[in-house]
């Protein structure tokens, strides 16, 4: 196979039959889209060309930079597709989690702008938050940037209902899945996918995955941060179930050890997913003699989230207990050891504790500097891990209250120092969005 363009390649990815003897379903085909087959590595290769590509051929001089709000795959293949047409590419975001990620857009050329927005997701209707803002810059007719704008941007759901969905009908001679299973990102895979399967039978069912609240998942949004991407339509989905960081890694061990398939965590939270909700479906066929057919989308690799992995199961690494640091919690070991408390009580405790509790936002410091919890001092996630490993950063007698964009890494953290022997240290429930949303008062540096 030949082509003039890397862009050719993009699409016609294969749909691979998952072994019965792995999933366990005996009535239910399953089959996985190997979206993590196209060029860039990853199902956001669609579009990003599809929303890029009229931007590129009408900068005709060339002096345009593409813009997006993405620390991920979509930035990945963005950054690509610019430095092919001779442009340069600026990833805006939070912050960058996937450290992988990060470094191989600084390989590729991006530029990397981490602005204190105040939570991992773009919500447009925080028109104080500095993303919604730059957000909004980025439409004005002066903007010199070539903004491809993937959370409203109908494109992103075209090149999925265009290609994605067709794809995997004609893969299927013809016929419609009975079920299509899929997690909810920026929402235009599973739109896109779902848009053309229901057109060709109504009887699809679509089992949309969010990650479980507070977890993190990379390319995954959770219930609460799904609500904000401008391409979701709860129609879309019969049925939207939340996955854990476990599962999702998992589902991923058992793609790449059973299957031969390299799946990052998102795939595997969609194999997990799936799995689950269809066998119950199962059960219900069995001794009817019919047979029914499932596909759910393999989003990228395995190779960029080895820090992830190595977080939160370290063990699948090759890292015993015994050589593990104090910081190296599971995500089991976080929920069972991680002291957790709610935004009311947490107002109380700083407000009539005695003694009060040490209050640490372990946010970015530009986060920080826009709003904060009043009295709180900001010790940064990757400084306060280094400090851990030194050994309890903080004197037995002094209550502590950790705080984080939406308690994720905070409750890792009061778990690690509950191990390490500090008694009294707890973690605030959906971090700072959860106190900003409760209506808690936030002050500015």
């Amino acid at each position: 196979m030949r082509y003039d363009s890397i862009t050719e390649a993009i699409g016609n990815t294969p749909l691979v039959r998952i072994d019965p003897a792995v999933h366990g379903l005996r009535n239910i085909d399953l089959y996985a889209k190997l979206e993590m087959l196209n060029p860039f590595g990853s199902v956001k290769d669609r579009p990003a060309w599809h929303m890029a590509r009229p931007h590129l051929e009408a900068d005709t001089d060339g002096e345009g930079t593409v813009v997006e709000l993405s620390s991920g795959n979509t930035a990945k293949a963005l950054a690509l597709l610019a430095g092919m047409h001779g442009r340069g590419f600026k990833s805006v975001t939070n912050r960058m989690r996937v450290p992988e990620i990060k470094e191989l857009l600084l390989l590729i050329g991006a530029e990397i702008e981490e602005l204190p927005g105040r939570s991992e997701c773009l919500d447009p209707t925080d028109t104080d938050d500095p993303l919604t803002q730059f957000h909004r810059a980025l439409s004005d007719p002066g903007s010199t940037y070539l903004h491809t704008d993937q959370y409203f941007n109908p494109r992103n759901v075209e090149a999925h209902a265009e290609g994605t969905g067709p794809e995997i009908v004609k893969d299927l001679d013809g016929r419609v899945p009975d079920w299509f299973i899929a997690c909810v990102g920026t929402a235009g895979s599973s739109t896109g996918v779902a848009k053309v399967l229901r057109e060709l039978d109504p009887r699809v069912r679509v089992l949309g995955l969010v990650a479980h609240k507070s977890d993190f998942i990379p390319g995954i949004r959770t219930m609460d941060e799904v609500h904000e991407v401008g391409l979701f339509d709860p129609a879309t989905y019969d049925t939207i179930e939340s996955v854990t960081s476990d599962e999702a890694i998992d589902g991923m061990i058992t793609l790449i050890r059973r299957c031969g398939l390299l799946s990052g965590p998102t795939g595997g939270a969609a194999y997990e997913g799936a799995v689950r909700q269809l066998r119950y479906a199962d059960a219900e066929l069995e001794g009817t003699g019919q047979r029914r057919t499932a596909v759910f989308i393999v989003c990228d690799r395995a190779e960029s989230y080895l820090s992830y992995v190595r977080q939160r199961r370290p063990e699948l690494l090759g890292r015993t207990d015994r050589g593990r640091s104090a910081v190296a919690v599971t995500d089991a070991e976080a929920r069972a050891q991680g002291r957790v408390i709610d935004v009311q009580e947490a107002r109380r405790w700083c407000a009539e504790g005695d003694p009060r509790p040490l209050v640490v936002d372990l946010r970015s410091p530009h986060a920080y500097a826009a709003l904060h919890i009043e009295g709180s001092v900001n010790i940064v996630d990757e400084v306060f891990e280094d400090l851990l490993r030194g050994g309890l950063p903080f004197s037995k007698r002094t209550p502590v209250l950790l705080a984080c964009p939406v308690g994720e890494k905070s409750l890792r953290f009061a778990a690690a120092l509950t191990r390490m022997g500090h008694p009294d240290v707890r973690s605030l429930a959906g971090g700072i969005v959860a106190w900003r949303d409760a209506g808690a008062p936030l002050v500015r540096e």
